[in-house]
């Protein structure tokens, strides 16, 4: 267990700091105004999250998930883990469900924000 959550914490701190500099380096290159780098990363990660299942499944190496799945593409971006789950409800054949877990993630999580950021305004404004 602690095996584990090591390889998670260190995964995680890279993936962190290559999303950070992958903002550093999108404000340099496009300048600010859209988030571009949230955009890349999470379409990065989602594309590296299904290559690496695929590539785990067929060359045994599910054993590095806690590392390269939860630790470097969590650390990354979540929206990778969150793709993954969209389509495995998609290929199990649960279109209904996997809709249902996008739309309500997206409109959710948005709302959830704005929620978030109504009670911080609210006790600290």
């Amino acid at each position: 267990m602690i095996s584990t959550l090591l390889q998670v914490a260190l995964g995680g701190a890279i993936g962190a700091s290559a999303r950070y500099l992958a903002g550093v380096a999108a404000i340099r290159l496009l300048g600010p105004g859209f988030p571009w780098a949230t955009v890349t990363v999470n379409i990065a990660g989602s594309f590296l999250m299904g290559a690496f299942v695929v590539l785990a499944a067929h060359r045994g190496l599910t054993h590095m998930s806690p590392l390269i799945m939860t630790g470097l593409l969590g650390g990354f971006t979540t929206f990778s883990a969150f793709s993954l789950d969209a389509v495995t409800l998609y290929e199990r054949g649960a279109m209904a469900q996997a809709a249902g877990y996008v739309a309500g993630s997206v409109i959710l999580s948005i709302a959830g924000l704005f929620a978030g950021m109504a009670v911080a305004r609210a006790l600290f404004a």
